[in-house]
């Protein structure tokens, strides 16, 4: 890898071949970085020409100098950096453009990505946890929910609400996302992102998530213990571990129930917490050091690029 980073600084244009040929540096198979581009380029373009229409100008739009930093290498950047955190100076260097240029592009492609939502099929997108919650309910599939904290720098002295950041279970600055998959960890939705001092429930429930279950078809949700009470308001369809009936002094035969089922719930669960691995395999979701305003948009765009590489290694899987 060292060897191959030095070529990468040393080819200049050539190093768009090598992003896309080499699976360890945005984590995306050449297939699915084709689909992007087909997808994301004509959107990027009518952003960009929306944005020179919309002041006035002195010539026409499309005259003067060409972008020599194409569409292309602006969504081959934003990968890089969503999947190593890679600084963006370093990447002004591997693609011989300014560092203000690489960060212009991040900021235009990364909401892009954002928005297009997790892919189940090839057809199929889920933007929205009322879309989630009807996918899942067509045929009475099973989902999985879990909050995942992202740590972020601590607000400047001085700022209200510093202390909003703080997490009760880290104690640590962070933002909290709720994350959905269904029974085989395979990612449906990742929330936008509040503040670390919310606590799992009240994300949920801020994000309509009782009221969607509530008057919608049965099916099962399981969650942790973080999220008990739910069940009661959305008439069972919230599964939590079991409570303890006995504070002290309990049967054996009740210990022995009691961890056996909570056993049982904890292995069906386990796949949220795979889902939420293979997130943090996307160094951006690690620890962020920069605006915090922008981690909605980077963890909504990584949830979308793992659903699809998830969706093309499975359809893939099918086929073979």
């Amino acid at each position: 890898m060292p060897g191959q980073l030095v070529e990468l600084c040393m080819m200049g244009a050539g190093a768009r071949e090598l992003i896309v040929a080499e699976y360890r540096i945005t984590g995306l198979s050449p297939v699915v970085i084709a689909e992007l581009i087909a997808e994301i380029g004509p959107l990027w373009l009518e952003q960009h020409r929306a944005r020179l229409t919309a002041r006035p100008r002195q010539r026409a739009v499309g005259a003067g100098a060409k972008h020599q930093f194409v569409f292309v290498d602006r969504l081959l950047a934003t990968l890089v950096s969503l999947r190593h955190g890679t600084t963006h100076d370093v990447l002004a260097c591997w693609f011989g453009v300014d560092r203000s240029t690489i960060s212009r592009a991040i900021g235009e492609v990364r909401p892009l990505l954002a928005l297009r939502g997790c892919t189940i099929a090839p057809d199929v997108r889920l933007r929205s946890l009322a879309e989630v919650v009807e996918y899942l309910g067509a045929d009475g599939r099973t989902g999985i929910i879990d909050g995942t904290e992202i740590r972020v720098r601590r607000p400047a002295a001085g700022r209200k609400d510093r202390d909003k950041f703080v997490s009760g279970k880290t104690k640590q600055n962070a933002v909290k996302a709720m994350v959905v998959t269904d029974a085989e960890g395979r990612m449906l939705f990742c929330s936008p992102v509040r503040p670390g001092s919310c606590a799992d429930i009240t994300q949920a429930r801020q994000l309509g998530l009782v009221q969607l279950l509530a008057d919608g078809p049965f099916m099962e949700i399981l969650a942790d213990a973080g999220y008990q009470g739910m069940g009661a308001q959305t008439g069972g369809r919230v599964v939590t571990p079991p409570h303890r009936k006995f504070k002290k002094n309990a049967p054996a035969w009740y210990e022995e129930r009691h961890e056996l089922q909570r056993k049982v719930h904890s292995s069906c669960r386990i796949r949220v917490e795979h889902g939420i691995a293979h997130l943090k395999n996307w160094r951006a979701l690690t620890r962020h050091l920069g605006r915090r305003e922008h981690m909605s948009d980077i963890v909504q765009a990584v949830a979308g690029l793992l659903s699809h590489q998830q969706t093309a290694t499975f359809d893939h899987g099918l086929r073979a």
